[in-house]
């Protein structure tokens, strides 16, 4: 009987051992639940609302060039903003990182994360009733989709169907605005374009992911009662900018003296695009959220009809990619070597022209900012960024 029940009792050793490993969990278990308290303490401070009847605002890829300026945007009229962005390195991660210090600056927190993780979502709605999501993430560029189109089913359609699960399930459920494109239009012969026009097929894959993002949307909001409001952005510009748009390359060619390609269509007619500054698409953003009209739906269930919207957001003004350099050289007070290219095709698209009266009527949208006066700001914040010119940098 002794020798049974003395086998009840762990000797020392095998206490200690046993006290090691708890030790060792506890601080496991600290490392791992800690900073998931200290984030979403975080972000209920950044979602804070200090202006009556102000909005509530999930804004995905807060790290990037527009989702970074309407942040600052609504929350310095007082909104309550989360950011989240997943920083991926398709043009390096170095001008989203001092983004995000502009943000945190204006008291806009940023979870690192993809919004293809549900669980990360889950943790934002259950921390923050959000009223209203504005979905800016998204794979840009269009040649790059030659050599990963994954990419952009992944964050244009996958993650969009994520987003809008958690959207329908919510309760309250949040007004959503997002970005289309005006790529939509694809090779289209009417011009200017109109929502009303119909917008198939797509020419490229980010277009087809844009066109496919439209009618999942569509979807939702018949089936689930989400307010859904699709903005198709055209050229937007300004400082804190893309790297991969021509008039960022444009300005880095022109400082370092090299050359520029200026594609031409064939029957020798230089193209022309809708250059729209970034504060103009901010105010169109965020008139979009302002009167985005409330989902319907609790839990999943739909309990009446929602606004279902697209808006084109440009400026009813296209300027040919000569005039664009011109204004440029003017005020870097340097010239360029210009190599003129016919583009490929039958040129069909080298004429962008938009119809924003629908946005102007609806939104009160209303551009201010010419090319001239938007491009000299760029310059002059270019200018201060880089400091000088810079050798080709792929994390810049």
């Amino acid at each position: 009987m002794i020798p049974a029940f003395r086998r009840r009792f762990p000797s020392t050793t095998t206490v200690f051992i046993w006290a090691l490993l708890l030790l060792a969990f506890t601080a496991s278990y600290i490392i791992l639940v800690d900073p998931g308290s200290s984030v979403e303490k975080n972000v209920r401070l950044s979602a804070h609302v200090t202006r009556a009847n102000g909005l509530s605002v999930l804004v995905t890829g807060a790290a990037g060039f527009i989702g970074s300026h309407v942040a600052i945007a609504l929350k310095n009229r007082g909104d309550g903003v989360v950011g989240v962005d997943n920083f991926d390195n398709y043009y390096g991660r170095s001008l989203k990182e001092t983004r995000r210090d502009l943000l945190e600056l204006n008291g806009v927190y940023i979870v690192e994360g993809d919004i293809n993780d549900s669980r990360l979502l889950s943790m934002l709605f259950d921390t923050v009733e959000f009223t209203h999501v504005m979905h800016l993430a998204a794979q840009v560029g269009v040649q790059y989709a030659v050599e990963n189109p994954y990419a952009y089913v992944r964050s244009n359609v996958a993650s969009l169907v994520t987003l809008l699960e958690q959207c329908k399930s919510a309760h309250p459920q949040p007004a959503v605005v997002w970005a289309s494109s005006g790529s939509v239009y694809g090779v289209h012969n009417k011009v200017p374009y109109s929502e009303t026009d119909r917008v198939d097929p797509p020419d490229t894959i980010y277009a087809s992911t844009k066109r496919t993002g439209e009618e999942i949307t569509h979807t939702y909001n018949r089936l689930h009662g989400l307010s859904i409001t699709g903005l198709r952005f055209f050229t937007v510009y300004g400082p804190w900018g893309r790297p991969d748009m021509a008039y960022f390359s444009f300005v880095r060619n022109i400082l370092q003296g090299e050359p520029i390609t200026i594609y031409r269509a064939k029957n020798r007619v230089d193209p022309a695009r809708e250059f729209i500054y970034i504060d103009d698409i901010v105010k169109g953003c965020v008139a979009s959220l302002d009167t985005s009209g409330k989902s319907t739906g609790s839990g999943g269930l739909k309990n009446g009809s929602a606004p279902y919207r697209i808006f084109n957001l440009g400026n009813g003004s296209p300027v040919t990619v000569p005039a664009l350099v011109a204004i440029l050289e003017e005020n870097l007070k340097m010239r360029v070597e210009k190599d003129v290219v016919d583009m490929c095709g039958d040129g069909d698209d080298s004429f962008a022209y938009v119809n924003i009266s629908l946005a102007e009527r609806e939104l009160g949208y209303k551009p201010t900012t010419d090319l001239q006066t938007g491009l000299r700001e760029f310059v002059k914040w270019y200018l201060w960024y880089y400091g000088k010119p810079l050798v080709e940098d792929s994390n810049v």
